[in-house]
């Protein structure tokens, strides 16, 4: 029986799947692609990641408290994450209240109305964490971001490593993300970014694992079924775990910021594309057809309705004190918004205001038991609409120092600075500046210039790798990259930010580690076309190291003279 089996295996490695790509080269049977698992040493591979982990870490947690600041939007996280977790919800908060948190006094600053908090809570329950932890201090809110930051590194490292087979590709993807600038300076602050950046990477990374488990199941199903399948495997498929995980974490994701939904919808479809994939390289006609049908349902089940639940489930503490947002906020000029408005100066206003309109569950009885439940939700629900108001509308009058079009953020047109002590005279802090200048420290969300620039240049190479080769490993970049990127462009009329692209940042790194994968060739290539690959490519990641130290100084407050800083500050739509 086994010599049989291993015979129908054998007529269907030759008689299944592509036989050349479009650059020429012969294409594995689809039971050797699912069985193409990474060779190299476990324990190798996962030394070398955590040796990268453990460097990225020490880097991002050194004078982690330093500027002893609230730097940019921390003013509101850092504060919304201490009264969540001493009030259950985050509350507003005195005028001075930086002033005397800095000053080490916490107690009294918070009053008793809630904050119209515009993002949901995931990320300030991780700020809460560190608080929790380490104190009301610097340190003990940005210690959250530190670490996730740092886990960051791994999981880039991991998702290289399953998509390119090569422990050393994988070690190449954290060394980039580890040196980059944008990723190192939101590692530092207790802003939300670095949260949804790392969940998004981590649910791409169970969708490709559950990809490889996916083919490998389906290759065991259907090596014991005679003559071609009709359907594939179904029941083998109802339930997976990898898809399930992805689905928990893409809930958690857009638990942070809701721009992690674009991501999930790109994947979702990319996913589709694979079971589609899948089905017709195993020999199962009208596959298309029949992965909807079969796969279709199992992937809204695990990706989209548990994301759902898990989102909802993030916001029961708020749900806990409905109550206090219904008496509060159920009249503000969201939920009185009913029609166009115009801008006054920098600020909306609307041309019609209902000022009696209310949230229905705010003038409804307090319900018990599983009405109870139903009210909040509803009210949830209404929350949630005048979060999109303000979103969609309120934001289009106002303007930032440091906004920016994202149709430039990848070339890095125009960085953020969170923090800055300028005017600093010479003999004062240490500054040896010449007579008649001065010294400054900043700190600013800027990429690694040369790591960024490259990567743009892979992403443009991993789009023609992707649709004229057909490599699917270069459609996670693109597609990572364009559905963290692009809808940004539908919000370039109010205030955004550069440094929302690091969500974008790991595709970017898997593109251009795939481009090095590329360069560095396979055994069948001649010795001399392997030597220059990897000369050119280590190359790269050694000037991208270089890069990222030369910005040492402006990413972590260090004293500079006007002239130094100047070196640093290559255009003028960066100062």
């Amino acid at each position: 029986m086994a010599t049989v089996t291993k015979d129908r295996a054998q007529e269907r490695e030759r008689t299944v799947g592509l036989s050349r790509t479009a650059l020429g080269r012969a294409v594995p049977s689809a039971w050797r692609r699912a069985d193409r698992r990474l060779r190299d040493d476990p324990v190798l591979g996962w030394v070398g990641t955590l040796a990268v982990t453990l460097l990225a870490f020490v880097l991002r947690v050194w004078h982690l408290k330093t500027p002893k600041a609230f730097e940019f939007d921390e003013t509101y996280y850092a504060k919304d994450a201490w009264s969540m977790l001493h009030f259950g919800y985050a509350r507003n908060y005195d005028a001075d209240a930086d002033r005397h948190i800095l000053a080490g006094v916490v107690d009294g600053q918070w009053l008793k109305s809630p904050e119209m908090i515009v993002h949901p809570d995931v990320g300030k329950w991780l700020i809460a964490a560190g608080e929790k932890l380490f104190g009301m201090d610097p340190f003990g809110w940005r210690i959250a971001a530190c670490v996730v930051g740092s886990l960051m590194v791994l999981v880039m490292i991991r998702f290289a490593r399953r998509i390119t087979r090569s422990t050393l590709l994988g070690l190449v993807a954290g060394v980039l993300l580890c040196f980059d600038g944008l990723e190192f300076v939101l590692s530092r602050l207790a802003l939300l970014d670095i949260f949804v950046a790392f969940f998004t990477l981590l649910a791409a990374h169970f969708m490709v694992a559950d990809r490889d488990w996916c083919r490998r199941r389906t290759a065991r199903a259907v090596s014991s079924v005679d003559g071609p399948p009709r359907w594939g495997p179904v029941r083998r498929l109802l339930f997976r775990p990898w898809l399930l995980a992805a689905g928990v974490t893409w809930g958690l994701a857009i638990g942070t910021k809701w721009q992690a939904a674009y991501v999930l919808a790109a994947f979702g479809l990319l996913y589709a594309a694979w079971c589609i994939g899948m089905r017709r390289s195993f020999g199962v006609r009208r596959a298309w057809a029949k992965a909807l049908l079969v796969d279709g349902p199992v992937a809204f089940l695990h990706l989209v309705v548990v994301a759902v639940v898990v989102y909802v489930a993030t916001w029961t503490p708020w749900m806990v004190h409905a109550d206090v947002y219904e008496k509060s906020l159920s009249s503000t000029q969201y939920t009185q918004y009913t029609g166009h408005g115009h801008c006054d100066g920098t600020s909306y206003v609307a041309d019609h205001l209902d000022t009696k309109k209310r949230w229905p569950t705010a003038t409804e009885p307090d319900a018990h038991g599983l009405g109870e439940v139903w009210q909040s939700l509803r009210t949830l629900w209404y929350y949630h609409r005048d979060v999109y108001t303000f979103h969609t509308h309120f934001l289009n009058c106002a303007t930032h120092t440091y906004e920016s079009q994202p149709s430039g953020w990848l070339l890095l047109n125009r960085p953020v600075g969170v923090a800055a002590d300028t005017g600093i005279k010479p003999g004062t802090d240490s500054c040896d500046a010449p007579t008649g200048s001065t010294c400054l420290r900043q700190v600013i969300l800027l990429g690694t210039p040369l790591l960024w620039w490259g990567s743009c240049l892979a992403a443009i190479a991993a789009l023609f790798y992707w649709i004229l080769a057909r490599d699917w490993r270069f459609g996670v970049a693109v597609v990572g990259i364009a559905s963290s990127w692009l809808p940004w462009l539908m919000y370039a009329d109010r205030p955004i930010f550069s440094y929302y692209t690091i969500v974008t940042l790991p595709f970017l790194v898997l593109a251009c580690t795939l481009v090095i994968g590329k360069l560095i060739g396979s055994g069948r290539d001649s010795s001399r076309r392997r030597t220059v690959g990897v000369v050119v490519s280590g190359a790269f990641v050694v000037l991208v190291i270089a890069n990222f130290a030369w910005f040492w100084p402006i990413y972590t407050d260090q004293l500079l003279t006007h002239s130094e800083w100047l070196d640093r500050i290559w255009f003028k739509r960066w100062i």
